[in-house]
């Protein structure tokens, strides 16, 4: 199965080592965001190697292609800098490398994949607001979560009943 990068905003705590931890991987370049959002959450933002990935519809070169079994990276060397990709983003998280005028993104460093290690900004959050794992084990663990706020009263009262609005 496939691992994903989970983000777990409610323990995201703007250190913002994750872009850091970036910059150090990719040659002084961070491909990670964190974003501060009505100064009560922060939102680490990149790539989410979006399964139905429209940057790389777009892409005129191919210069966007899906690893298997792993993420959607940028070959610098077929990009033309149209900056399509970056257009169609839904997270606006593509950037454009002035220098080299070519688009760069979020790889979930996969030169540490290789290596069987985890991405460098799962591995520095110090919050672990930054998850790298099988989806079915993230969503497992959430359930749990879940299960043991509703018995113990967190976040929700024990048998209560969640209709949807009625329209």
């Amino acid at each position: 199965m496939n691992k994903v990068l989970y983000i777990d905003t409610n323990r995201c705590i703007y250190c913002r080592s994750c872009e850091v931890a970036c910059e150090r991987e990719h040659d002084g370049h961070s491909y990670m965001t964190v974003v501060p959002v009505h100064e009560k959450h922060a939102v680490p933002m990149n790539c989410r190697q979006c399964e139905k990935h429209p940057c790389l519809l777009v892409c005129p070169t191919g210069a966007i292609i899906r690893v298997e079994n792993g993420p959607v990276i940028i070959y610098h060397m077929k990009c033309i800098g149209c900056l399509l990709c970056a257009m169609v983003c839904p997270f606006g998280v593509l950037t454009f490398d002035l220098l080299n005028r070519v688009m760069r993104k979020c790889d979930l460093c996969i030169h540490r994949l290789n290596e069987g290690k985890r991405p460098a900004c799962v591995s520095t959050c110090p919050s672990r607001a930054l998850v790298f794992d099988d989806f079915e084990s993230i969503m497992s663990r959430l359930k749990e979560k879940a299960a043991k706020a509703v018995i113990s009263g967190v976040g929700t009262l024990p048998g209560t009943v969640i209709s949807p609005a009625k329209s």
